[in-house]
């Protein structure tokens, strides 16, 4: 006997694509929506490198929400990367939301982005971030603006940073859910191994501290994470940069913003793992890695 059948509801899931303009949002809005943080978040844009999937899980239905790196004109390979994994990733959901920044109004990235959006067959919400930004009375005629370019399914307001609306976005994104089964255990929140969360932390964390010229010029890799005889969990992670003189902007004044790194990245490390933890942390050079594929690769920057 099937659900419909015994009077209950079908369980619905489905993949959920988060598309936009780099810095409007996204991996704020993700982690409000799974309800812990899983995506870094910086005021720096192209944080997101890769294709981030949140799960996000109820009695009656699952999300998996994928964060895209933000759709943008790409300065070397690690960008063509980083864009066709945005674009790369429409073909392959349920549903796509279309994140703004209400404050920012149309430009040129959004023209481009609804472009790739016209090609997909699968519902497009138009999600409009940072309303506290904004007066109430500007946001018709900016909806106006946007649905004379593409005709959506739905248009939700949000604050992702406030978390404002996004209960009733999940409410009416999982009325588009398709019929089918539960992909992962209501208690998991990412199918990402801890590893690359804890690395994604830390890279959070040097784009916090750092200057303009650093952080598209660091990658972070976990080289060892055990668990100690004591119960503390060690972490050993080496944070790559491309010139000599970044390696000393990154370790700071006797090692001062590096250990500012190491402090903060341990404490949200910790909240996720919820151990104690023992974090080391090396800085090396890799000469120009965004420009060379194989070192990408060994980053773990690969196209699925």
């Amino acid at each position: 006997m099937n659900a419909s059948a015994a009077g209950k509801e079908p369980y619905r899931s489905g993949f959920v694509a988060i598309v936009g303009r780099p810095n409007v949002g996204k991996s704020t809005l993700i982690n409000e929506m799974i309800g812990q943080k899983i995506a870094i978040m910086s005021d720096k844009p192209q944080t997101t490198r890769n294709k981030i999937h949140g799960v996000y899980t109820t009695d009656n239905f699952q999300i998996v929400f994928l964060d895209t790196p933000g759709i943008h004109k790409p300065q070397s390979k690690l960008g063509d990367f980083m864009v066709k994994e945005a674009v790369g990733t429409l073909g392959e959901v349920d549903a796509a939301l279309f994140l703004i920044d209400a404050s920012e109004g149309l430009g040129g990235g959004d023209r481009f982005i609804i472009e790739q959006l016209k090609k997909v067959e699968t519902p497009v919400f138009l999600v409009i971030n940072k309303i506290d930004k904004v007066h109430p009375e500007e946001l018709l005629p900016l909806i106006a603006q946007y649905r004379e370019l593409h005709e959506f399914t739905e248009v939700v307001p949000v604050s992702a940073l406030q978390g404002s609306n996004v209960g009733t976005l999940l409410d009416v994104l999982s009325g588009y859910l398709p019929e089918g089964p539960q992909y992962y255990p209501a208690d998991q929140i990412t199918d990402h191994p801890e590893q690359f969360v804890c690395a994604e932390l830390i890279r959070e964390k040097i784009l916090q501290l750092t200057r303009e010229e650093i952080p598209h010029s660091i990658a972070v890799t976990i080289e060892d994470m055990r668990v100690q005889e004591n119960g503390v969990v060690y972490i050993g992670a080496v944070i790559f940069v491309e010139r000599d003189s970044q390696k000393g902007i990154v370790i700071g004044k006797q090692g001062a913003l590096l250990k500012e790194v190491g402090k903060l990245a341990r404490r949200d490390i910790e909240l996720l793992l919820g151990s104690r933890t023992f974090l080391e942390l090396w800085v090396k050079v890799k000469k120009d890695w965004r420009n060379q594929e194989r070192i990408l690769k060994d980053l773990g920057f690969r196209s699925e």
